[in-house]
């Protein structure tokens, strides 16, 4: 039996973690939400290791970047990070330089794109709908 692929959603808009969750789940992944950095710390303080994180920039409590430094520097593995923004302002290439992320998305994303990037950096055995 083929494990499903874990994604971690981190996101302050409940809306944004809702449509990436029915997006995600719809393309056969198992995903879990997270309001904000601290949150999403305390999910993988678990033995829970998400495959991928999608992780807002912008959120109270702990922001994207202070969330990606931390799980940098905390026991790995490592899942690949995947920016998300809606501030025009933020330069993609620095950003992802950066947090050391792997990817970055500009809401409003396009699904389209959100399901290529996700399946671009998880493994094969996943997205089947």
């Amino acid at each position: 039996m083929t494990q499903r692929v874990q994604v971690l959603a981190v996101d302050d808009d409940d809306a944004i973690r809702s449509l990436l969750a029915s997006v995600l789940r719809e393309d056969g992944y198992d995903v879990v939400t997270a309001p904000d950095g601290a949150a999403a710390l305390s999910l993988l303080a678990t033995d829970w290791r998400p495959d991928l994180i999608l992780l807002d920039v912008a959120m109270p409590c702990m922001d994207g970047p202070a969330f990606a430094t931390l799980y940098a520097n905390g026991p790995g593995p490592h899942a690949p990070i995947i920016l998300l923004t809606a501030s025009s302002g933020v330069d993609a290439a620095e950003w992802t330089e950066r947090t050391g992320a792997s990817g970055f998305l500009r809401k409003p994303f396009d699904l389209n794109a959100l399901e290529a990037v996700v399946r671009r950096h998880t493994p094969a055995c996943a997205g089947t709908r």
